[in-house]
């Protein structure tokens, strides 16, 4: 068995980054920001739990705005289709015409999603289109 104090023996290699601890939760910083990404409920928690991993606390709050975002458009929906369903001819119409937009919405809801799913588990900081710059604004970063 080789001596560790030797000098001979090389230095044990360095950790790769996905291994680096976040401090609040003991997760990989990677790792917790790809489950913050979670609309709404995961970015609450880790925005709760994260105090100082920057990179967490964006990709929380990302969460937090798009999941609000995902809230707002089933309440518009459903507030809509509850008014308009009921008339007897124009009701099919209206359903038609507010199903596009509301799968339209969700889709690229859950597009942004993934992709930022995808970001934050390798490491690279991505924000989501107007949400990134909401999110920046909210911690105070420039």
């Amino acid at each position: 068995m080789p001596d560790p104090t030797d000098p001979s023996q090389p230095p044990p290699s360095p950790e790769p980054r996905s291994s680096v601890t976040s401090t609040s939760t003991g997760l990989p910083s990677n790792l917790a920001a790809a489950i913050a990404c979670i609309p709404l409920i995961g970015g609450i928690i880790f925005y709760i739990l994260e105090k100082k991993d920057n990179f967490v606390r964006f990709y929380a709050m990302q969460s937090i705005i798009l999941g609000g975002a995902l809230l707002l458009c089933c309440f518009v929906y459903w507030i809509a289709h509850w008014m308009l369903a009921h008339i007897p001819v124009l009701g099919v119409i209206f359903f038609i015409i507010l199903w596009l937009p509301w799968a339209f919405a969700i889709v690229a809801i859950f597009a942004f999603f993934i992709v930022a799913v995808v970001k934050a588990f390798s490491g690279v900081r991505w924000e989501i289109p107007y949400i990134g710059q909401m999110a920046r604004k909210q911690m105070g970063d420039t």
